[in-house]
């Protein structure tokens, strides 16, 4: 499969790998962070992601046409690596969240994840076009196919390896100030510190239990104990985000290091002098209906994988949270 490839497959493959591993480190805890980090309800928290992963998918749009309009791909690619990097970078910052500083913090974290949707409307589909370039050779036409199976092989050996970076950081920080992972305490202790008083005897009960259960002691300073637990808990999130950093700033660095072997995709030439019969032109324009049929029918099917995909950051997070 790997023979009689383009050169340039593999670094473009690898750049993809490394910013689909620091994405997909992200995706992993996205919901759980925003409810463990701000307490945030968890349809709140999945509304959130709804919006980021809408403007994902949105924002290629814009992408591709900017690279269009100034011509420049692989400049645009390199802008929305260094634009997600930011956006990491923001989320990497481990400020406790408290009820003086979440008017801002909160809004903070969400123009980061605008930032990597906007970055990864830059990097995808451009990447992906130039990919494709390699191939119009025609020495290495034939290999388009096993080609893109290759290129999407790293894709996903990158989102396969990266859902365990964030939890393994998460519990080692922890255990680090000698606690235990338990899902369910940051909502409780997110309870305690808001409504203390009016707080159930049962969730108050199992609260005390857990931080029993988590290395704290149930007799002391319950309050310091829940700010102490949600700083800690986080602040090992956010150091996954670091990997993410790492990853993105990984990927720039290979895609600058080989950009000059990449080819750049360019406007095809206009064709002059070349008269079209009304016959002709007919015939063309029901071969670009029957051909404008088709994709829309093949959108209408992939809308509903995409629908259950994306599960993977909400009900199925939320899911093993709660079961597993």
């Amino acid at each position: 499969m790997f023979k009689d490839q383009p050169k340039g497959l593999i670094p473009a493959a690898l750049s993809n790998m490394g910013e689909r591993f620091g994405y997909y480190i992200m995706n992993a805890v996205l919901v759980l962070f925003l409810c463990s980090k701000f307490g945030l309800s968890e349809e709140t928290s999945a509304l959130v992601y709804s919006f980021f992963y809408a403007g994902i998918y949105l924002l290629s749009l814009v992408g591709g046409a900017i690279a269009d309009r100034t011509q420049n791909y692989k400049g645009t690619i390199i802008n929305g690596l260094i634009i997600m990097t930011l956006g990491y970078v923001i989320l990497s910052i481990p400020i406790l969240s408290t009820s003086d500083n979440i008017s801002w913090l909160l809004p903070m974290t969400c123009f980061a994840l605008f930032l990597i949707a906007f970055g990864n409307g830059l990097f995808k589909g451009n990447l992906q076009a130039i990919v494709g370039q390699l191939y119009d050779n025609p020495k290495y036409a034939s290999k388009r196919d096993s080609g893109f199976q290759i290129f999407y092989v790293f894709i996903n050996v990158g989102g396969l390896v990266a859902p365990f970076v964030a939890p393994m950081l998460r519990s080692w920080w922890l255990g680090v100030h000698s606690l235990a992972y338990n899902a369910k305490l940051p909502a409780l202790c997110h309870e305690y510190l808001s409504v203390t008083d009016s707080m159930s005897n049962e969730n108050l009960n199992n609260l005390y239990a857990l931080i029993t259960e988590t290395g704290g002691n149930a007799a002391g300073d319950i309050q310091a104990f829940c700010a102490q637990y949600l700083d800690v808990f986080n602040t090992g999130i956010h150091y996954s985000f670091i990997a993410s950093v790492c990853a993105m700033l990984l990927s720039l660095l290979i895609f600058v290091s080989v950009k000059k072997n990449l080819p750049t995709p360019g406007k095809k030439a206009k064709a002059e002098g070349v008269r079209i019969s009304d016959e002709e032109r007919r015939a063309m324009a029901k071969e670009i209906k029957q051909r404008m049929t088709a994709l829309f029918a093949v959108l209408g099917v992939v809308i509903f994988f995409w629908f259950s995909f994306h599960q993977n950051g909400t009900s199925l997070s939320l899911f093993a949270r709660d079961f597993v």
